[in-house]
C-alpha cells in the first residue's frame, strides 16, 4: 500500500513539474513573440526609432514643414517650386527642362563628418540630385563646389546612357564615378540611399548596397577632377571639410522623405 502511495505521489509531482514547465515555455514563447512584434513594428515615416535617437540620428525633415531648409543663396525657403504634401518634400516639375521654378534648397546647418539617410522617388524621365559639402558663394551655382549623388529615372532619362560607364546614372557620383544600375528601383518607386562622409572617405549606398567609395583631397581625387568638367572649379577640386546638404531642383517632379543625419 505504501509503495502504491509513493508511486502516486511521484506521478503527481512529475505531472505538476511538467505542467509548470509547459506554462513557463508558453510564457517565454509569448514573451518572445511580443518582442518580435515590437521589434518588427514599422516606424512611421519622418520619425526616429528609439535606437536611432540613441545612436544620434536627427531628422532634417519633419514631414509637415520646411523647417531647417532654405533656398540656395536665399534667406528663406522658396515660395514656389517646392511644397510639403502627404509627408513628402516635393520639388514640382516646371515643364521647362532643367529650368526649375523653385531652385535648389540647402540645410540651414553645415555638416562635416556625417552619415546622411533619405528616401527619394522620381517621376518618369525625372532628374535631381543630392549635394553635400556645399559651399554657398554669391554668383556660383551649387554644383561648382559640391559632390553630387545623382537621382535619375535610369530607364527614361538620357543621362543614364551619357557620360562614361554610367557615371550619370542614379546613385553615381555625378559625372565622375558610376553607381550600380541593378541597385536602383524604377520611377515611381521609393529608393533608400545613404551617403557617408568621414575624414575624406565618401561612400554611397543605394537600397542597402554599397555602390561606390572614394577619397577626397587625395592625388586620385585631384587627377579624376582635373580630367572632368569640374576641373576649373577650385572649390570642387579642393572640397571643404564642412558644408551644407542640398537637394536639386532640376525641373522634374521628385519626392523626398525620411531625411535624417547622424554626426560622426
Amino acid at each position: 500500500m505504501k509503495t502504491i502511495k509513493l508511486v502516486i505521489t511521484i506521478l503527481s509531482i512529475s505531472a505538476l513539474l511538467i505542467s509548470c514547465t509547459q506554462q513557463q515555455e508558453k510564457k517565454e514563447t509569448k514573451k518572445e513573440t511580443q518582442q518580435e512584434v515590437k521589434k518588427e513594428a514599422p516606424v512611421p515615416n519622418n520619425t526616429l526609432s528609439q535606437d536611432e535617437k540613441a545612436e544620434g540620428w536627427v531628422l532634417l525633415f519633419d514631414g509637415k514643414t520646411t523647417k531647417g531648409w532654405r533656398g540656395y543663396g536665399k534667406e528663406n525657403f522658396p515660395e514656389k517650386g517646392w511644397k510639403v504634401e502627404d509627408g513628402t518634400l516635393h520639388v514640382m516639375g516646371s515643364g521647362k527642362g532643367e529650368a526649375g521654378s523653385g531652385g535648389d534648397i540647402i540645410t540651414e546647418k553645415m555638416y562635416g563628418n556625417f552619415e546622411l539617410s533619405l528616401e527619394w522617388k522620381v517621376s518618369e524621365g525625372g532628374n535631381s540630385g543630392i549635394f553635400y559639402l556645399v559651399q554657398e558663394k554669391p554668383g556660383q551655382p551649387i554644383w561648382k563646389s559640391a559632390p553630387e549623388m545623382q537621382i535619375l529615372d535610369n530607364a527614361k532619362h538620357p543621362d543614364a546612357k551619357l557620360g562614361v560607364n554610367g557615371n550619370r546614372a542614379a546613385g553615381s557620383l555625378y559625372d565622375l564615378i558610376p553607381g550600380d544600375f541593378d541597385a536602383v528601383k524604377p520611377a515611381g518607386d521609393w529608393n533608400h540611399v545613404k551617403v557617408m562622409v568621414y575624414r575624406g572617405t565618401v561612400v554611397h549606398w543605394v537600397n542597402g548596397k554599397n555602390v561606390l567609395e572614394y577619397h577626397l583631397w587625395t592625388d586620385d581625387w585631384k587627377k579624376m577632377v582635373l580630367n572632368s568638367k569640374f576641373k576649373d572649379y577650385e572649390d570642387f577640386l579642393n572640397p571643404a571639410e564642412k558644408g551644407y546638404i542640398g537637394l536639386q531642383d532640376h525641373g522634374d517632379d521628385v519626392w523626398f522623405r525620411n531625411i535624417k543625419i547622424k554626426k560622426m
